[in-house]
């Protein structure tokens, strides 16, 4: 589902009084909550085959296996490492609340699962995104301001 969409559904719902608004669309699914998030979900086969078609495309060149996109990679070193933290959704990575605010977390800080992390901001709505698993902080992968998207590594938490 485009972005022009979801801005459309989210105007609607803001406009007409209702609460919630959820609707399904080939394989995503859409949920607005007023007051809440709007989140997207495929169903568990979109991701399975996306990721499938993803290889046969870079097979042909050698060089292709080699210009993986960033993140990939990195991910893939990561899950030895440590758990990895996935972005939830589509949007704009934030690690602190405002410019002007302090971070939610550094490398090396320990964390607790359900403390928020970061936030991802998805047509103007601002999501606190809360760890999933308790450890240390051992990387953050992307850089703040830095679009996400769904299933993106964020953090390594070891």
């Amino acid at each position: 589902m485009d972005l022009r969409k979801l801005k459309k559904l989210i105007d609607l719902v803001q406009e007409s009084g209702i609460a919630e608004l959820e609707i399904t669309e080939g394989e995503e699914k859409v949920k607005i909550v007023k007051g809440g998030e709007a989140t997207v979900t495929p169903i568990a086969s979109a991701p399975a085959m996306a990721a499938a078609g993803s290889p046969a495309r870079a097979a042909p060149g050698a060089a292709a296996a080699s210009d993986a996109p960033p993140g990939v990679a990195p991910a893939a070193e990561a899950v030895a490492e440590g758990h990895v933290l996935k972005a939830p959704m589509v949007g704009t990575f934030y690690r602190a609340a405002s410019p002007e605010a302090k971070v939610y977390v550094e490398v090396g800080q320990s964390i607790k699962a359900g403390e928020t992390v970061c936030i991802i901001e998805a047509m103007k709505l601002m999501n606190e995104i809360e760890a999933d698993a308790t450890g240390v902080v051992k990387a953050i992968l992307v850089e703040n301001g830095q679009p996400v998207e769904y299933g993106q590594p964020l953090f390594i938490i070891a």
